[in-house]
C-alpha cells in the first residue's frame, strides 16, 4: 500500500472525532471515503497532511511512518486540495499555480512545462490564467485548486469535496477529470459526500460512521450493498465510461 492508516485516533482538544480508524490507498487507485457530515471524512484529509496531529495509531506512506509539519508531507509527495478550494485572495490563476510548485526545487522550464501540461488537463485555465482566483467561477475555482495541488507533481493528491456547490454538469466534467488524473499515475484519495458519484469513479471505498470505519469494499459491490443504498446512495449524477 501506498498510504497505510493503523488504528488512528485524533482529536480536537478533549474531543475524539476518529476512533481508531484503519484504511490503505493502493499506488494507482481512486479510493473514496464517503459518509455523512460530521463522519470524520474531512479530519481523515487533515490528519494525512499533517494538519491534524494523530494522538494515537500510525499513518505510514510508502512504507515509512509519516510525521512532520505539513510541509514536510507535501515535499514526501501528498498534496491535499481542502474543501472550499482556498484559493488565494489577491492573486491570479498562474500565481495560484506557481504556489503550487514552490515545495520542489525546480527551474524555471520545469514550473513552464507542469503549467503547460495543467492548461492540458483544465483548458478553460488558459484564457483565465490572467484574471484574479477569486474572481473565478465555483468550477473553476475548483479546477484551480486541483491543478495548483498537481503542481507539487504529488504520488498521492488528497482531494476534500471537490463536487461541493457545483452545478450538475460541472460535477460531471470534474469527475471526468479527476479520473484521468489517475490514469495518468498519480493516486487519489477522494472524500465525496455525492456516494454514488464516488463510486463511479472509485476502485475501492471506505464509509465512515462517527469517526469509525462501518463499511469498506470494492465499489461495484458497495454501490450493490442495501445497507449503503438505503443510507447514502439517492439521486446519482452519473458519470460516462471513459472511452
Amino acid at each position: 500500500m501506498l498510504l497505510e492508516l493503523h488504528d488512528v485516533v485524533t482529536r480536537y482538544g478533549e474531543v475524539e472525532a476518529l476512533h481508531g480508524i484503519s484504511l490503505g490507498v493502493a499506488a494507482g487507485e481512486i479510493v473514496a471515503l464517503l459518509g455523512a457530515n460530521g463522519a470524520g471524512k474531512s479530519t481523515t484529509l487533515k490528519t494525512i497532511s499533517r494538519v491534524l496531529v494523530p494522538s494515537g495509531g500510525e499513518v505510514r506512506f510508502d512504507g515509512k511512518p509519516l510525521g512532520g509539519s505539513p510541509e514536510d508531507v507535501v515535499g514526501l509527495g501528498i498534496a491535499h486540495v481542502p474543501e472550499g478550494r482556498k484559493i488565494f485572495p489577491g492573486l491570479t490563476v498562474i500565481d495560484n499555480l506557481r504556489l503550487g510548485a514552490t515545495a520542489r526545487k525546480v527551474t524555471r522550464a520545469e514550473v513552464q512545462r507542469d503549467l503547460d501540461e495543467m492548461f492540458a488537463l483544465f483548458p478553460m485555465l488558459r484564457n483565465l490564467r490572467a484574471k484574479l482566483g477569486w474572481t473565478l467561477s465555483g468550477g473553476e475555482q475548483q479546477m484551480l485548486a486541483i491543478a495548483r495541488g498537481l503542481m507539487a507533481r504529488p504520488r498521492l493528491l488528497l482531494l476534500d469535496e471537490p463536487s461541493l456547490g457545483l452545478a450538475p454538469l460541472v460535477v460531471t466534467d470534474l469527475m471526468e477529470r479527476i479520473a484521468r488524473i489517475a490514469r495518468d499515475g498519480t493516486t487519489i484519495l477522494l472524500v465525496e459526500q455525492n456516494a454514488h458519484l464516488a463510486l463511479q469513479i472509485a476502485q475501492r471505498a471506505y464509509v465512515l460512521e462517527t469517526g469509525r470505519v462501518a463499511l469498506q469494499g470494492e465499489a461495484r459491490a458497495l454501490l450493490a450493498n442495501e445497507e449503503m443504498q438505503r443510507a447514502y446512495l439517492g439521486s446519482a449524477v452519473r458519470v460516462p465510461a471513459p472511452a
